[in-house]
């Protein structure tokens, strides 16, 4: 069974790889009036592009002639937050399992983001709500992006399979290029980098090719923000675009000099251009809309 399984996936057209990208989301879209609050269609939207882009890269990694078993395949699919397939292939390098120091700090993330979302956020939000909005959302990326998503990814090392996690510290980042490019949910920057990146740079150059991967990113965001918020669309985009252009300052004779892409100053310029225009991506309308029902719902606020 698995014999056949691999020899048919080595064959699939990249027609089929690109169908669920092209349906889910656009079903979820035509859809949305069925679902009973906006938060639920910002969740069911993202998991069909999420699911979508799951099965493109499968689907790519099996034309550059990996093979895979159904499980392995499933695995990758359902239970694995990244972007990277080939891990899961029958041929992969078998890794070491994780330390218990690497267990230990992903579940201290997971904690965290578990008192910040039902023990910081509640009283805040009763003093001010915009904030414990803030408290709760952050509490959420703690609890699922940081905290569950490393755990998963550390189960799946202890199998022997090289599953990274998402965020590799991004706090941490001493450039924005490191930021965005390294640290910061590598899943997508993956996904990014080669059907973007390295479709444009050859024709465009680095320059645009870099600033089309963050245009797309805008894009997807404000498909997942906007959309379901029911306005200020375009905050997302111009979000990301802020990012391509600091890029491109930080990369540049003078920021080189300038040491923007190094040091305590390359942190510094890291934080003001991601922190600082940040209620362009999480805006008022998804808070007000999205997240404050979201969270109550939870009983987060």
């Amino acid at each position: 069974m698995s014999e056949n399984l691999n020899r048919n996936t080595k064959s699939i057209s990249t027609f089929w790889a690109w169908v669920p990208f092209c349906l889910f989301p656009t079903v979820a879209i035509a859809y949305q009036s069925f679902f009973p609050e906006k938060w639920v269609f910002m969740w069911v939207l993202a998991f069909a592009i999420y699911i979508s882009c799951k099965w493109l890269t499968l689907c790519l990694t099996w034309k550059r002639g990996f093979s895979s078993g159904i499980l392995r395949s499933c695995g990758y699919l359902f239970l694995a937050p990244d972007m990277d397939a080939k891990p899961f292939m029958d041929d992969a390098p078998v890794v070491h399992r994780p330390s218990p120091v690497e267990w230990i700090t992903a579940s201290c993330k997971f904690l965290l983001g578990i008192c910040m979302l039902w023990l910081v956020a509640p009283p805040v939000y009763e003093s001010n709500p915009v904030l414990g909005a803030w408290v709760g959302m952050f509490g959420i990326i703690l609890l699922l992006h940081f905290g569950s998503f490393h755990l998963v990814a550390l189960a799946w090392r202890a199998q022997g399979i090289g599953a990274v996690p998402l965020m590799q510290s991004p706090a941490l980042s001493t450039s924005l290029s490191a930021f965005w490019a390294e640290r910061w949910n590598r899943g997508f920057n993956q996904l990014a980098h080669d059907l973007v990146f390295r479709v444009a740079y050859r024709r465009c150059g680095v320059a645009i090719a870099m600033l089309l991967v963050f245009l797309a990113s805008g894009l997807v965001h404000d498909l997942v923000i906007s959309l379901p918020a029911g306005g200020l669309f375009g905050l997302p985009t111009i979000y990301f675009m802020i990012q391509g252009i600091g890029v491109l300052i930080e990369r540049s004779k003078e920021g080189r000099r300038m040491g923007l892409n190094r040091g305590l100053r390359g942190w510094l310029f890291m934080f003001v251009f991601t922190a600082g225009p940040a209620y362009w991506l999480f805006h008022e309308a998804f808070l007000d809309n999205v997240m404050v029902p979201f969270l109550k719902v939870i009983h987060a606020i």
